[in-house]
């Protein structure tokens, strides 16, 4: 490409300030960005990102439509939230007018395991205008790419382990409340892990009915199965909630968390497949306590036994540099909804995005 890639931004929160200086960074240009929020609507993007104006305001999302048919970016940069019938509009949107889309939610990294019927909307309207849809983020690498790497260094696989904690006050409200942070014990059994507490049956159907809730494993654990060529037999998820001994404040909620109250919770998947494979993987996402801190583990047993630990992982800047440096392989990739197993491998873009794409 013999010009700039031209992105829009859309959701202007803490992971868009990081997203869009990487795309003026890795020479892209923002040329439109996107929010409901009235406090960052009409402002130029600049000094939401603190630096010096852009000549680029926030439109409001009933303008969205308008804007992006004006400024007909390559690709739409999606930072909202975390369930993919949360952003299934803006994907759709992007779909609907033809422009390729990538998003943070956390869902979107394997949706057709949780919600095919959602994914497969997306699916035929990508192709019809001739985009490409698909989401990524820190999981395409620390929970995905870096895992199958090793297994590929490994001569028998009997199972595979993971175990990745997170401070939901990192990633904003919608994503902490989705993990019963602030609820009373009583509260999550209801609202969060009372869900889980089905059978096989019971779930696919609720699958099938776009209403179930994945945890972010859920999906990673499809990822992880398709990229090694595992056939799925058994899936199933258990969410546990996480508690402190003392008071702890979010400002990502603005309250307290009482002491024994929720402050996250872990979500255990474990995927039995038919190459006899297990694969049990663990997020624990909790508003921190002053000990806690991130830490991504993974063990391949089997011959040999391999254990990786990436303690202190800056989630927040790995997300959102996986996703800029993927720009060039979304805007290449074949139409539909397409997940990055099907991509290929992420390498870092040392050029400027535009010589990437074909």
């Amino acid at each position: 490409m013999d010009r700039k890639v031209k992105v829009v931004q859309f959701g202007t929160g803490k992971m868009a300030v990081y997203t869009m200086r990487y795309v003026y960074e890795k020479g892209g240009e923002i040329v439109g960005a996107i929010d409901v929020n009235p406090n960052v609507i009409g402002k130029d993007i600049g000094k939401l990102m603190q630096t010096q104006n852009k000549q680029i305001t926030v439109t409001a999302l009933e303008n969205a439509e308008e804007m992006l048919k004006n400024t007909k970016p390559d690709i739409a940069i999606v930072t909202t939230m975390s369930l993919i019938t949360d952003v299934e509009e803006a994907l759709m949107l992007c779909a609907k007018l033809g422009i390729n889309a990538i998003t943070t939610c956390e869902e979107a990294f394997y949706p057709q395991n949780s919600n095919p019927t959602i994914t497969k909307r997306l699916d035929e309207m990508a192709k019809r205008t001739n985009c490409t849809i698909t989401g990524s983020g820190y999981q395409d690498i620390y929970w995905g790419q870096l895992i199958s790497s090793i297994a590929g260094s490994t001569q028998k696989i009997t199972k595979i382990k993971g175990s990745s904690s997170y401070n939901v006050e990192d990633y904003g409200i919608a994503l902490a409340k989705a993990h019963g942070a602030g609820l009373t014990l009583e509260e999550f059994e209801k609202q969060v892990a009372s869900a889980d507490k089905i059978s096989n049956e019971e779930r696919r159907k609720v699958i099938e009915n776009g209403a179930y809730l994945p945890s972010y494993m859920w999906n990673v654990n499809g990822w992880l199965c398709s990229k090694l060529g595992l056939t799925v037999e058994s899936q199933t998820q258990q969410t546990v909630p996480q508690t402190y001994q003392e008071d702890i404040y979010s400002k990502t909620l603005q309250m307290t968390v009482k002491a024994g109250d929720s402050t996250g919770m872990s979500a255990v998947v474990t995927t039995v497949t038919k190459e006899g494979i297990v694969i049990e993987s663990e997020c624990i996402g909790k508003v921190y306590s002053k000990e806690d801190y991130d830490k991504n583990e993974w063990t391949i047993y089997g011959e040999p036994d391999t254990t990786i630990v990436v303690a202190r992982p800056a989630t927040v800047e790995l997300t959102c540099a996986t996703i800029v440096n993927r720009i060039p392989d979304v805007i290449n990739a074949m139409p539909g909804y397409i997940t990055t197993e099907k991509i290929g491998d992420l390498q870092y873009k040392v050029k400027p995005l535009n010589e990437y794409v074909k």
